[in-house]
């Protein structure tokens, strides 16, 4: 059975450009026993298979694969996820993942819509975090050197009083030897700054946080639909 792919860009800057990509499938056309091996061939950092919702519907299940194992939650999916079930014309206010509840909303801006989704904070994993001194030492460090089984998060300020930084992030033990756009370490580093974020990460995805104290994080983006792919 040949199994159809959405593919899209999440957390791309207002022109559209840069963005993580992420695989979105109709969890029916996929085994579940089926469904890492499909996540390793697609080797985007993250592939979910969704539940499709019905019309009026207001809550939708999901899982979510890198290409080497499953996630209870991570940020570029549950975002996308959330905005292409609008584009297909069934929003939800809800997302059901592993690690738990995920609430949806949807912000038109003048640079484009944000599709907006709130975490809990302690559902980020553990990374080690380093504040570098510049974003020339951000942009220059070389993925060769973080090769261990942690996630590494690189950043620096660009303007600390916004609340904007730059950062990289290695996952080479999730089969991400650098990840373009990171919503669950977003979600870690705004609740380690205890402060909303403005991020720019990899080559110039934009990410946009905001903190709440209580231990819930709201990660915002904005997505796009590339062509999708057909694997038989």
């Amino acid at each position: 059975m040949a199994v159809d792919v959405a593919v899209l860009r999440v957390f791309t800057d207002a022109r559209g450009e840069f963005g993580n990509p992420l695989g979105v499938i109709d969890a029916a056309t996929v085994d579940p026993a089926d469904r890492q091996r499909v996540a390793t061939e697609l080797g985007y950092s993250e592939t979910v298979f969704v539940d499709l919702p019905e019309p009026g519907a207001a809550s939708a299940h999901m899982r979510i694969f890198t290409p080497v194992a499953e996630l209870p939650f991570a940020g570029h999916p549950t975002v996308g996820t959330a905005w292409w079930l609008k584009q297909r014309g069934t929003p939800v206010r809800t997302l059901h993942v592993p690690a738990g509840l995920v609430q949806v909303e949807y912000l038109p801006e003048a640079d484009g819509e944000w599709t907006v989704i709130s975490a809990r904070s302690d559902w980020a994993p553990d990374m080690a975090i380093y504040h570098l001194e510049s974003v020339e030492q951000v942009l220059a460090a070389d993925t060769a050197d973080y090769t261990d089984d942690v996630e590494h998060y690189l950043w620096a300020w660009t303007d600390e009083c916004r609340g904007a930084l730059r950062s990289r992030m290695f996952a080479p033990h999730l089969g991400i030897a650098e990840d373009e756009a990171t919503g669950a370490a977003a979600v870690r580093m705004t609740d380690h700054l205890s402060r909303d974020l403005l991020i720019t990460q990899g080559r110039g995805s934009e990410i946009r946080t905001w903190w709440d104290p209580a231990g819930w994080v709201k990660i915002a983006g904005r997505v796009v639909a590339d062509a999708g792919v057909r694997l038989d």
